[in-house]
């Protein structure tokens, strides 16, 4: 999907202050903002440059590599400073990582904001209502799988108190050249402010988005994203519901095999992943945040960095039940970066071009979703807690289970899920310590399990607030 160069409408990337305090823009940029919405094929590539600017490495790699470690599933043992000031839970406002994520967060949501405020008001005879209402339904998607991750790595989660803590900054104006830079220089909105245009944007992105879009969203991926969203803020109710739409469609299946983390974006387990190609652009292993980094730091050399390989306790979590398919077929064992013989996930397994997709959503997360919901709220939306965890199971090769609680579906959520970062937020989520026995950094609720708020950000911005703990 790198086709398209990505039109930036956003500070600090490739524009610059004036003495007026307004926002300008370098020459050949003026030339893309005024030329944009002159075709439906200019409007239909700026639609695809967002999510060229979602296969970043700093929005889809990186987030998800240090998410595993921040947690229990993953020993790091790489070099880089940025790297690990996070594992150690260090990490300081200038650090170079975070930074990335932030800043290139922020420059896709500008973008998709340039389609969602703008594109309601063109008229063009090959734009029908119907692809003008999809193109702004995609740029909701992309905006609101954005925000949902920074404020999940940069705000206390919504149990922390009930949403009223501070989120991410709400920006919700697009570029233009009279446009004030106060207009972004804003004070950060709370967890709850942000998830509701989280939710507006995707249930909006439901009633616009079609059944079948090939790589890119398409209602099923809406649902799926409001399932977890709900789920995240116990709406039990609304999560299985949401969940269990996409496991009814019939768009979508738990497939028998795991073949679809080998570069197979067809197979009906995917309902939305970051597709990455041996064109995508040079990759550079010297740089936590290139492309690709799931390929680079999960896998051991040759090919790989050999920085994240499995932590011991996750090894015993397998090892508890031996014949987990998930992890006789999905890891290798080789030499982590430290010289230390150890099993590595073969998940990402590209090396060759450094081009594994990244999962966002499947069908294995809508199983587990509703089966936790449905426990949480006392309901049996779709089907039982029982059905949905044990037909998980089934694909990974073990028996049944006769009851299931909370623990259960954590335990069958962290085999399934590692290496795909979701396990930090089912834990702080559920009030239980990122590491064993890591004590008081590592808490639920301690200042560092969320990230500073950037110092380009702090710089530039004399309105936002920092996190605790920072300075």
């Amino acid at each position: 999907m790198k086709i398209y160069k990505i039109i930036i409408f956003f500070l600090g990337m490739g524009i610059f202050l004036s003495c007026e305090d307004r926002l300008n823009v370098a020459p050949e940029d003026s030339v893309e903002i005024a030329t944009v919405f002159d075709t439906r094929g200019s409007i239909n590539g700026a639609v695809v440059g967002i999510y060229s600017k979602n296969q970043s490495g700093d929005l889809n790699g990186n987030p998800q590599l240090i998410s595993d470690f921040m947690a229990d599933d993953v020993n790091f043992v790489g070099s880089f400073t940025s790297l690990q000031e996070i594992d150690q839970y260090e990490t300081l406002a200038t650090n170079t990582t975070i930074d990335n994520i932030w800043l290139d967060g922020y420059e896709l949501i500008g973008a998709a904001n340039n389609i969602i405020v703008n594109l309601p008001d063109v008229d063009l005879l090959d734009l029908s209502e119907e692809e003008k209402a999809q193109f702004i339904g995609e740029a909701k998607f992309l905006r609101a799988l954005t925000y949902f991750q920074l404020v999940n790595l940069f705000a206390q989660p919504f149990q922390f108190n009930g949403g009223s803590n501070l989120g991410v900054p709400l920006v919700l104006t697009p570029y233009a050249p009279e446009v004030a830079i106060s207009e972004f220089q804003l004070e950060r909105s709370t967890v709850s402010e942000v998830h509701a245009l989280i939710e507006q944007d995707l249930l909006d992105a439901v009633s616009s988005l079609p059944e079948d879009n090939g790589e890119r969203a398409e209602v099923g991926a809406a649902r799926g994203l409001l399932a977890r969203f709900y789920l995240y803020r116990e709406d039990w109710a609304n999560a299985a519901t949401f969940a269990d739409q996409v496991i009814s469609s019939g768009e979508y299946a738990l497939v028998p095999d795991f073949d679809f983390y080998d570069d197979n974006p067809t197979s009906p387990e995917n309902i939305f992943s970051v597709i990455n190609t041996p064109t995508d652009g040079p990759q550079d292993e010297s740089v936590p945040g290139s492309d690709e980094v799931y390929v680079n730091f999960y896998n051991a050399a040759p090919g790989g960095r050999g920085d994240a390989p499995f932590s011991q306790d996750l090894l015993d979590a397998f090892a508890a039940e031996p014949g987990d398919r998930r992890f006789d077929e999905l890891s290798v064992s080789a030499t982590d970066a430290g010289g230390n013989d150890t099993f590595f996930t073969s998940k990402y397994p590209d090396i060759v071009n450094n081009a594994s997709d990244g999962m966002v959503l499947r069908m294995a997360d809508m199983y587990l979703m509703r089966a936790e919901a449905n426990l949480r709220g006392g309901t049996a939306i779709g089907d039982t807690p029982l059905n949905d965890v044990n037909a998980v199971r089934t694909r990974a090769g073990l028996a049944d289970l006769a009851t299931v609680d909370l623990d259960a579906i954590l335990l069958e959520r962290r085999k399934e899920f590692c290496f795909e970062g979701l396990r930090r937020m089912d834990l702080l989520r559920n009030d239980r310590n990122l590491r064993p026995d890591g004590g008081a950094a590592s808490a639920p609720g301690a200042d560092k399990v969320i990230f500073p708020i950037v110092d380009d950000e702090l710089t530039n911005n004399p309105n936002i607030t920092q996190n605790p703990g920072n300075f």
